[in-house]
């Protein structure tokens, strides 16, 4: 055997649990201090307990809870997208049928779904200026923004 290569020996090693138990073993330090033993485990007590090593569960929790407000944040993106409330100006149908739309009372998305819904397609259509091109636009835009346009003939 090589000489001062080898760690020191402890034949009465003090181990020292958190629980309070200690016992003597043998080791290559003189102290050893741990969290859990035969003494305070539920699987040789025979008690049903979690323990918590560094407050796992709260980081669990604390995960759920940030996913949970990533998803109300996604609604809430997703329902101001789809609001009524939102100008037909923000399309891109061109400033001449903004005007024209504006003119004939209808402003906000929420006005345009309701002339749809009570009169048709006709009801947009007589609003002189604008023709079944615009309207169709309007629509493609309306449905690839998440809108739910009313059933009507296409």
């Amino acid at each position: 055997m090589k000489e001062s290569i080898h760690p020191a020996w402890f034949a009465e090693a003090t181990v020292i649990c958190a629980c309070g138990n200690t016992w003597k073993t043998g080791a290559t330090i003189e102290e050893i201090r741990t969290d859990i033993c035969s003494a305070c485990h539920p699987f040789f007590t025979g008690e049903q307990r979690i323990v918590d090593t560094e407050g796992q569960v709260d980081r669990f929790l604390k995960r759920l809870q940030v996913r949970d407000n990533r998803a109300r944040e996604a609604e809430a993106r997703v329902a101001a997208l789809t609001s009524p409330d939102i100008a037909i100006a923000e399309f891109d149908i061109g400033k001449r049928y903004v005007t024209i739309f504006n003119e004939n009372g209808i402003n906000i998305v929420g006005d345009f779904l309701k002339k749809l819904e009570d009169g048709g397609e006709e009801a947009i259509l007589e609003i002189p200026g604008i023709g079944r091109k615009v309207l169709a636009d309007l629509k493609k835009l309306l449905r690839a923004r998440g809108y739910e346009l009313p059933k009507t003939s296409e």
